[in-house]
Parts: structure tokens; sequence; C-alpha cells
């Protein structure tokens, strides 16, 4: 794809290899997240983030996620095997408040337009994204060996936040 397409069309009037072709394949959904609330009486669960709570993203990532390439081992079937896996969709991307403020899906909804190091502006290489260190390429542990029961010791401390 060579044309800017994200430049010239809104997030639903793309076609679905064009919105496929956005993810900038960080990795960064495939992450453990939890929102650290303080609260006694927070719900178990939650659909936004209370302006007291925050989300923190872990170093533990999903076992199908293949952390050299940053892709998943079974993307058509990851929703299958992972019931807490979400597919981001045009009709849910308001709705998935957890995705990190780099994720290009959250970005283009916000009007921030592509990062620099997105793969659409590199020849559709990951080379920048990983230079960067906006991918989760080095940093992970895998689900299966993380101490679940202690994830506040896997909080992730490296780069989450936009770099442009």
């Amino acid at each position: 794809m060579t044309d800017r397409f994200w430049e010239t069309k809104s997030l639903d009037e793309m076609t679905q290899t064009e919105w496929e072709s956005l993810c900038d394949g960080c990795a960064k959904c495939c992450l453990h997240k939890f929102i650290d609330d303080d609260a006694a009486d927070a719900p178990a669960t939650t659909n936004y983030v209370q302006q007291s709570e925050e989300i923190h993203f872990t170093s533990i990532a999903c076992d199908l996620l293949n952390t050299k390439t940053c892709s998943c081992t079974q993307y058509a079937r990851r929703t299958e095997l992972v019931p807490d896996c979400v597919k981001l969709t045009k009709d849910n991307l308001k709705e998935i408040f957890f995705m990190p403020t780099s994720c290009s899906y959250r970005r283009l909804h916000e009007g921030r337009g592509l990062p620099s190091w997105h793969p659409l502006l590199n020849r559709g290489k990951k080379t920048a994204m990983h230079r960067e260190g906006m991918s989760v390429r080095g940093k992970t542990v895998a689900e299966a060996d993380a101490d679940l029961d202690n994830f506040e010791e896997y909080i992730a401390l490296w780069p989450l936040q936009d770099l442009d």
C-alpha cells in the first residue's frame, strides 16, 4: 500500500485490509494489564477507567505471542484460544480504553496521525519501531513463566507513551 489512505479516510471508511494494516505490530495489546484503584469498594471489572484509577501494563506477555516478531502465533484463532483476548474493531474502538497511547488505532481515533516509526511510513518494516523501543521485543516474560500471584512485580517501566 503506497497511498496514505489513513490521511484521507476515516476509520469507518477503511477496508478490512486497510484496517488490519494500521496495526503497528508493537504487541503492547498482548501484555497483561491491571488497574490500580486503591479503593476497597472498586468494582471487580470495569468498562472504563475512573479518575482515581491508573492502568498499568506489565511485561507479562500472552503465551500466544511470538516475542521476536511481536505477532500472534494463532492470530486467526486468538479469541477462541484466549477468551480474554479482545479483537479490536471499528465498532468497539471507542470502548477499548486500555490501548496504549502509542497505539495507531487510538492515535487515529484521537486525530493524532501515525507515528514516524510506524511500518506504513517505513516501507512496511518494523525496524524503526523496534529501534525506537516502541515494541515489546526483548522486554517480556511469558505468561507461563510469570508468577501471576505477584504481577505487580512485572509493571512495565519501558516506554508505553508516544514518542511523537
